[in-house]
């Protein structure tokens, strides 16, 4: 970092709120000459110019949290901001002096669809996961592909409570329990469309975890509007929309530096299928009438009546125009790792059944 610089410029887009536009420049280790703009609510105007007193020559390695701090000590009691918060101009102040990364700061792969075993999809998660953090494989969005119908559980989810095995077993319905948080799924080949993100965690650096959800489910939040659906993002981890929940996200920080984000979102289900495999899903349908109503669970299907290979495709295509991105698949390594991985853990019964 050089100790005179002034062409410095950081953006952040709050997740549901404003953008907010850091431009500014260094003097011995010092911010120098900071603006910050964007299309925010600010009142009364002078509250700006309290927000620029209390950045202006601060030490440039100052964290999200002293800036912040700062910032709220300078401001006036009656100073209103609305659509961005003292967090926010932080963040993009340490986006101008490259502390925290864009997407486009990264050169993303995209890998389409492979289908393959339930527990072989648990272990590539984890193993492309590892590969992002140890910085042998770029940034990757993978579209994942049902093999056979499968219930996913959470990783601290009690699987007796959540999973009817009885009828799960009469289905033939695999059960399978994965490396991240969050509540089950069901999922049959075409019935939903499922992603992983495996991010550099400096993407969201300074981020609190529940803001990063949020920040990572932008892009398909705008692309699901594009293809007319009314897609909203409702924390912690929701994607819904008036007719009904469209998906759901969950999250884990691997050591080394890689976040796995991953997302099921509903296409096609179906719904009567689901509040007999699901135990808590009975309770969870009942007050919307699907369990005695609705057969089918189909936000996308029926709000774009496109087929679920051209939404994926262009969801992709919705990425490639926001962030790049140039198609790739699994090597034979990460392969033949993720096929031991899952015989050795995501296909026991000790993994399945940690929490019975």
């Amino acid at each position: 970092m050089s100790d005179a610089r002034s062409d410095l410029h950081g953006e952040y887009k709050v997740v549901g709120g404003k953008l907010v536009i850091a431009d500014l420049g260094l003097r011995d280790g010092r911010l120098a000459g900071v603006r910050i703009s964007g299309d925010f609510f600010l009142e009364p105007d002078e509250a700006l110019d309290d927000i620029l007193a209390a950045l202006e020559g601060l030490p440039a390695d100052a964290p999200v949290e002293r800036i912040a701090a700062e910032i709220r000590r300078g401001l006036r009691p009656e100073a209103a901001l609305v659509g961005f918060s003292p967090e926010a101009v932080a963040i993009a102040v340490r986006r101008a002096l490259g502390a925290a990364n864009t997407w486009r700061d990264h050169e993303w792969r995209i890998i389409d669809e492979i289908p393959v075993t339930p527990p072989v999809q648990m272990a590539l998660d984890e193993v492309l996961a590892r590969e992002v953090a140890a910085g042998r494989r770029p940034p990757t969005l993978r579209f994942w592909g049902w093999e056979r119908p499968a219930i996913i559980i959470g990783n601290f989810q009690s699987l007796t409570n959540e999973v009817d095995l009885a009828e799960t077993e009469r289905l033939g319905i695999e059960v399978v329990r994965r490396a991240t948080g969050g509540g089950a799924m069901f999922v049959e080949p075409g019935t939903a469309i499922t992603y992983s993100l495996y991010a550099p965690e400096a993407l969201v650096a300074d981020m609190s975890l529940a803001d990063s959800y949020g920040f990572l489910d932008q892009w398909v939040i705008a692309a699901l509007q594009e293809l007319g659906i009314d897609a909203e993002y409702k924390p912690l981890n929701d994607i819904a929309s008036s007719k009904g929940k469209i998906g759901g996200a969950a999250q884990r920080r691997f050591a080394g530096g890689a976040v796995l984000h991953h997302v099921t979102m509903a296409y096609d289900m179906d719904g009567e299928k689901m509040a007999r495999v699901l135990r808590i899903g009975r309770e969870k349908l009942s007050d919307k009438g699907i369990a005695s109503a609705a057969k089918r669970v189909d936000p996308v299907r029926s709000q774009t009546g496109l087929p679920r290979e051209e939404v994926i495709a262009r969801l992709t295509a919705s990425f490639v125009a926001r962030h790049g991105g140039a198609p790739d698949g699994v090597t034979s390594q990460e392969m033949e790792a993720a096929e031991r991985l899952a015989e050795e853990k995501y296909a026991t019964p000790g993994w399945l059944r940690r929490l019975p």
